[in-house]
């Protein structure tokens, strides 16, 4: 007797299983030998348990070149979908490294563009997580072809919605500029590297002998290159960390900043503030105390730790809600402007900007750092491009001169003059062209009486009273009470309407 036709309902859970098996037992144990999670291990440790809804489980190439017509995978190398983290909705793409090698087909492309449509459509966040070998080589110009869909969808949902971006494993060649074009980058010391060419090309070209690791791995690219932006000790660390900064995010431009219930009270105040700047000018402090003291329960995000230490950016609340947190740091070259720090805090400021998040920022900085090496570098340029994002944006800003804000710095460091909508001044701010000493060896030249003459100098400028009496700053603030009054600006803020001359865009000096 003839066996009745089996339906597809009855064949499809057997499909969903290869869909889901990936590469193969074999290629995920030698995943984990790497001491790396699968695809969809990572998305399951990275969102809500149950939110994920996959897109294109059952996709598959279509090269039929070099034997690939006998090598059909579903997913074709990358798992995508939607879920939600925290309650809140993300759209996901992991690259699945066990199915060839997480190399990039036209499909694999296409996957990953549906998804960045959706979140644009929608207005979420999209989550890359990147694992690849790079462009799929038997499918030639099509795999190039998918890397520029993918470039121009990075490009076009810039601003719209945030773009995170874990790197963990391979990232090379033409495939680095996806996680370029986004807006924050985590990598996985030892495990992850990034690269336009890697270390063979590079001996062969220049002889220099370098490992990856040492060319693109997560400590040279957040200590070195600033192209990434956190580095984590393994997936775990990474997954979590993406999970706690996510919550900081708001879902896209048109949303506002998330809320979180705190019990720290928006009234408090810590005297240990009074005392925390020395009154020896030329000694240092920990700006971070600061922040730590003045924001919600003392949590703080930071990006970019380990590069450009000399400036200070990250994520707190604020009355529970997101605020972004720019600062000098004097314990590194004395909180100075340098070309690295002046780019670092110019994307932090924009980014903030474009995406509604209040920003408040504390200074101490004694100028621009001196030097040929700057100078040709371009400290003009670049440091222009810290003052053009504060000009620009438009989100509330609030600004504490806690010691020294002297010369240009001064004005580029979200000063009333960039308009900046409410700057204060501790007793202890100093606001002058420059320092007492310098400025006297330029005003009294050659005078035997240099000391008295810079004691004047100090009495005259060393004080936030001259600001103060042009209305630069609008108080002068016992350090206690900083929590208390920028949590009353930011309330007071938060209506805030600023339009900006229409332009088709801006011509900042990139």
């Amino acid at each position: 007797m003839t066996p009745p036709p089996t339906s597809f309902a009855d064949k499809l859970p057997k499909l969903r299983e290869q869909a889901q098996a990936g590469g193969g037992e074999k290629r995920i144990e030698a995943q984990h030998a790497r001491g790396k999670l699968t695809a969809r291990e990572r998305i399951e440790l990275l969102v809500d348990p149950g939110s994920f809804v996959e897109y294109d489980a059952f996709v598959e190439h279509r090269c039929h070149d070099f034997g690939m017509d006998k090598q059909r995978i579903p997913g074709d190398g990358v798992v995508t979908g939607r879920a939600t983290i925290n309650g809140r909705p993300v759209m996901i793409c992991s690259q699945d490294f066990t199915v060839f090698g997480g190399s990039l087909s036209e499909t694999h492309a296409a996957k990953i563009c549906k998804v960045m449509d959706q979140a644009m459509l929608t207005g979420c966040p999209v989550i890359s997580i990147n694992d690849s070998g790079g462009a799929r080589i038997q499918e030639g110009v099509g795999s190039l072809a998918g890397y520029g869909e993918i470039f121009q969808k990075n490009i076009m949902a810039s601003g719209v919605v945030p773009q995170l971006c874990l790197i963990m494993g391979p990232c090379a060649g033409g495939a680095v500029y996806s996680p370029a074009l986004q807006d924050w980058i985590f990598m996985v010391k030892n495990t992850s590297y990034m690269f336009i060419t890697g270390p063979s090309v590079v001996k062969s070209v220049t002889g220099e002998d370098v490992t990856q690791e040492q060319l693109g791995g997560a400590v040279t690219h957040t200590t070195k290159s600033g192209v990434a932006h956190l580095a984590l000790e393994n997936d775990i660390d990474a997954l979590r960390a993406m999970r706690e900064f996510f919550d900081f995010l708001p879902l896209s431009n048109r949303d506002q900043v998330p809320q979180r219930e705190t019990l720290d009270r928006a009234d408090r105040e810590d005297p240990s503030l009074d005392t925390i700047v020395p009154t020896d000018s030329s000694k240092s402090y920990d700006m971070k105390h600061i922040i730590r003291t003045v924001v919600d329960d003392g949590t703080f995000f930071e990006l970019m730790p380990n590069y450009a230490k000399n400036l200070i950016i990250g994520f707190a609340r604020m009355d529970g809600k997101t605020v972004g947190i720019v600062a000098n740091q004097p314990t590194e070259k004395a909180g100075v402007l340098d070309i690295d720090g002046s780019v670092k805090g110019a994307r932090f400021v924009r980014f903030c900007d474009a995406f509604n998040i209040p920003l408040v920022t504390f200074v101490d900085v004694p100028g621009f750092l001196p030097g040929t090496q700057q100078e040709y570098d371009g400290i003009i340029r670049h440091g222009a491009k810290l003052l053009y994002a504060y000009g620009e944006a438009t989100v509330p800003k609030v600004t504490v001169i806690t010691r020294k804000a002297y010369g240009g710095a001064y004005i580029v460091m979200s000063s009333r003059h960039l308009r900046g909508d409410i700057n204060y001044a501790w007793p202890t701010a100093e606001v002058a062209v420059m320092g007492a000493k310098g400025a006297v060896e330029i005003i009294f030249r050659g005078s035997k009486n240099q000391a008295e003459e810079e004691a004047k100098y100090i009495e005259k400028f060393g004080t936030p009273l001259v600001p103060a009496q042009r209305g630069f700053i609008e108080d002068v603030i016992e350090p206690r009470t900083t929590r208390k009054r920028l949590i009353q600006d930011l309330r007071f803020l938060a209506s805030k309407k600023q339009e900006l001359p229409w332009k088709k865009h801006d011509c900042q000096p990139l």
